[in-house]
């Protein structure tokens, strides 16, 4: 084999694995906007089925709870569009969904926010403060 075939296999490497990485940063991409999506019609659904029960006469059988069959992922992402201009400390959003406040449960929220920042749901204005993106 000489120096410029094994140029030319090289190059021919080099090219696939560029295609590949191309292909797979397209995936990451729309992978990565999916679950922002996708809390946010979940917590539209929320609303609009609060909604709906609040116009329900009242012996009419009244949906499931939300307390019970919400995560509190979807608890979190219905607090910031419920309230899409307050700015929240995990703390505050701890105590505005009755969520325990140690500390512990604290770093799984704060880690669940920062998801969420990422994905462009929320911003930070400041060290340890989110805010739905508007």
């Amino acid at each position: 084999m000489n120096v410029s075939e094994l140029l030319r296999l090289l190059q021919s490497e080099h090219d696939e694995t560029a295609a590949r990485a191309d292909h797979l940063r397209e995936q990451i991409e729309r992978l990565s906007t999916a679950p922002a999506e996708t809390e946010t019609r979940l917590a539209e659904l929320t609303a609009t089925r609060k909604a709906i029960d609040g116009l329900t006469p009242p012996d009419h059988e009244p949906a499931p709870a939300e307390a019970t069959t919400a995560t509190i992922y979807q608890r979190t992402v219905t607090a910031f569009n419920e309230h899409p201009g307050k700015v929240f400390r995990v703390h505050d959003l701890h105590e505005h969904l009755g969520l325990p406040t140690d500390e512990p449960s604290i770093n799984v929220t704060r880690s669940r926010l920062g998801r969420l920042a990422r994905q462009g749901f929320l911003k930070q204005p400041g060290r340890g403060r989110y805010q739905k993106r508007t």
